[in-house]
């Protein structure tokens, strides 16, 4: 059937200005499922992969514990899980097993300690084993990865595990927790496994993640959502941002000269997926005109539906009247300039990385104004803190580079929706 999903395509501003010159204009599309598949949901296939090393001890072990018990608890009784551990190498706590053995798994779960060093493939391949001996195309197959650490050796091995394991069908999500890891390494596993990376700054925090991770993935009822942009012509793309959930470059492939098309892979019920279209469009005469036609097409395997497809008009006017063409779309502007800082700071991290002090100092501290702004008062101050260790030291501190670089992501998630 039509009708799971709905798609809105609305423009930065109603009405442009006549000029001889091009416009930047910015499209916020919008795909969200309807109340017809809000309730729908596939059993889940969920492994654990956790870094139990020696600096695992304590605190951090504790919560994992319970992080892991809580997450299983959320699970319906139907649901695989499998629960990994890794140092030096690899233990099976718990392999593929129903969620509805609660009592052995939590019994399980509390043997798990902490010792050793890391030596993070080990755990993927085995983590990706267990997934697989439960992997079907009518459930949601996940990995969560939860690492403190540094791994050595062996981060090419686990790149290429994620692009197997995302080969099978199967996403990772990946976690890092307090400062001593290597976030390079966590954002190629994710992007290579189809999912998503994130920080978490203490250990009190791994409960409720774990517990909004497994909520998240349950709520993931449309499927395979691609997104394709038909320009009229003379209209061109510049870029397309994913806005929520977190900020993201999704690129574009071109499908011929007008044609441009965005994977939008699964799409959560309840604020769905938004995107940020960023497009030069040519001069044109007063009135009004279609500069592109948006589609989407999706799927809800639990319901049958397959290459549904929903489409939507991006209309805009061209005016005369100046004061016309100066209201803006108060919502899309907003969404726009937290895009322009995220920006800002990922450009900053890439000049420290670099050696260019001097332009990485210079955009935090643009960043920072910015984030300030937007009444982010907290990330402007630790985009400050690092434009000064920069200027002293010559480098930013672990903390502060992972604060910017995750934090920043999730600059739009309050505003669309």
């Amino acid at each position: 059937m039509a009708g799971e999903v709905t798609l809105t395509a609305t423009p930065n501003k109603a009405s442009f200005p006549v000029t001889s010159t091009p416009q930047l204009a910015y499209v916020l599309i919008e795909v969200k499922p309807t109340s017809a598949v809000q309730d729908v949901r596939m059993p889940l296939n969920f492994g654990f992969v956790l870094d139990h090393s020696g600096s695992m001890r304590g605190e951090k072990i504790e919560q994992l514990r319970e992080a892991v018990k809580l997450a299983i608890d959320q699970m319906a009784d139907e649901d695989l899980v499998s629960v990994v551990v890794f140092n030096e190498s690899a233990d099976l706590i718990a392999p593929s097993t129903p969620a509805a053995d609660r009592h052995t798994l939590r019994r399980k779960i509390d043997r798990i300690r902490a010792g050793g060093g890391t030596t993070m493939s080990r755990g993927m391949r085995e983590g990706v084993h267990q997934i697989g001996q439960g992997a079907s195309g009518d459930r949601m197959n996940r990995m969560l990865l939860l690492t403190d650490g540094q791994t050595f050796g062996d981060e090419r091995d686990c790149v290429r595990l994620a692009e197997d394991a995302q080969a099978d069908d199967i996403t990772i999500n990946a976690l890092g927790l307090g400062d001593d890891w290597n976030e390079d390494l966590l954002d190629n596993i994710a992007a290579a496994g189809g999912g998503e990376s994130d920080f978490v700054d203490a250990p009190d925090k791994i409960v409720p993640l774990f517990g909004q991770t497994v909520q998240r993935t349950q709520s993931l009822v449309v499927h395979n959502a691609e997104l394709i942009l038909r320009l009229v012509s003379g209209v061109a793309p510049r870029q397309v941002w994913q806005v929520t959930p977190p900020i993201s470059n999704l690129g574009y492939r071109p499908l011929s000269e007008r044609d441009v098309q965005v994977s939008l892979g699964e799409i959560e019920a309840g604020d769905g997926k938004s995107i940020l279209v960023e497009l030069m469009v040519p001069p044109r005469q007063a009135g009004r005109y279609r500069i592109a036609q948006a589609e989407v097409s999706y799927a809800v395997p639990a319901q049958g539906v397959v290459e549904a497809k929903e489409r939507s008009d991006v209309l805009i006017s061209f005016t005369h009247d100046p004061e016309e063409a100066k209201q803006y779309n108060a919502r899309i502007m907003n969404v726009a300039e937290r895009v322009t800082a995220f920006k800002l700071q990922t450009r900053a991290l890439e000049e420290a990385k670099t050696g260019n002090v001097a332009g990485a100092t210079q955009k935090l501290r643009a960043a920072a104004t910015r984030l300030l702004e937007l009444g982010e008062q907290e990330l402007a101050a630790a985009a400050l803190e690092e434009a000064g260790n920069l200027e002293e030291q010559g480098a930013m501190t672990p903390a502060g580079t992972k604060k910017l670089r995750y934090e920043t992501r999730k600059l739009t998630q309050k505003l669309v929706g």
